[in-house]
């Protein structure tokens, strides 16, 4: 069963080149929608797969599936994958709105890096929401990473100093940034995402730095308009997606990584400490299609 088996969905069946006729081909469209991938990219999808098939008189359920991959697949090919952690510290700062799975995410993400036997450092930059510092501390004792933490209400900027300090006096191999979610309106939200990044490239300054936005999966099409707002801002590297183990719209993976052309780094797929996983555009697309 492949990790994406969730979204597997009955869109073929065994076929001849003749029954693949105009209903199929709308319904397909259809179906690209309904699985979130958005409009433009749905239709440009069916109409070079149409092109594709009659072009080369198609037959076969598993060759059509096949080309719709790849055709697929080049919507996703949109940078590297992997995190660049090439430099000690490197600096991960972890972004996105309230209620996304962001402080899950950097639990979820130090756990795996410590594993991996890197010296992991967690900063609680979200002093604004209650008791985010709290929830970041059981992560941390979860996962046995160290953690740099204030009051809350304590300025975001001065926690990061003093993590980035930390780190560098300790040998740290990566330093993961929790921030804030929302502050009372949303200029002042991204005006603290900027000066953490003006601290970060202050103090760190030939640090390999990553900056995840944290999507929530089931906001589908909703979760563009954030990222684009966050994009804007902070400077994206890439997308961690959560919560795609409850819905079967897959298709918002593609749909972010051409409207932002930043690739999605990691997917999560439920609560548990191991359920955040790297991104795999291939395996995807064998479990979507």
């Amino acid at each position: 069963m492949g990790l994406f088996s969730k979204f597997k969905k009955a869109w073929f069946a065994p076929m001849s080149f003749e029954e693949l006729g105009e209903e199929f081909f709308e319904e397909l469209e259809e179906n690209l929608i309904l699985a979130d991938v958005g409009m433009t990219i749905a239709v440009d999808a069916v109409e070079k797969l149409r092109k594709k098939v009659y072009d080369e008189r198609m037959l076969g359920a598993e060759n059509v599936k096949g080309a719709l991959r790849e055709i697929l697949a080049e919507q996703l090919n949109v940078g590297s994958t992997a995190l660049d952690l090439s430099t000690k510290p490197s600096v991960v700062l972890m972004i996105g709105v309230n209620g996304v799975g962001k402080t899950t995410s950097i639990g979820k993400l130090g756990h795996q890096l410590k594993e991996q036997g890197k010296k992991v450092l967690f900063c609680a930059g979200d002093t604004f929401r209650a008791a985010a510092a709290d929830q970041l501390e059981i992560w941390s004792e979860r996962a046995g990473v160290d953690l740099v933490r204030q009051h809350e209400g304590a300025d975001p900027g001065a926690v990061l100093f003093d993590g980035l300090q930390a780190a560098k006096a300790r040998g740290t191999d990566v330093v993961l940034v929790d921030t804030a979610g929302r502050l009372h309106n949303k200029q002042n939200l991204m005006n603290e995402l900027a000066k953490m990044r003006k601290i970060i490239d202050r103090e760190t300054p030939d640090a390999a730095k990553e900056t995840l936005l944290v999507l929530d999966a089931t906001t589908g099409q909703n979760g563009l308009i954030q990222a684009r707002q966050f994009k804007e801002t902070a400077g994206l590297t890439g997308i961690i997606l959560t919560k795609l183990d409850g819905t079967a719209k897959g298709g918002i993976v593609i749909a972010i990584a051409q409207e932002l052309q930043v690739p999605v780094k990691y997917v999560g797929l439920g609560e548990g400490i191991d359920d955040l996983q790297p991104f795999d555009a291939k395996e995807f697309l064998e479990a979507m299609i």
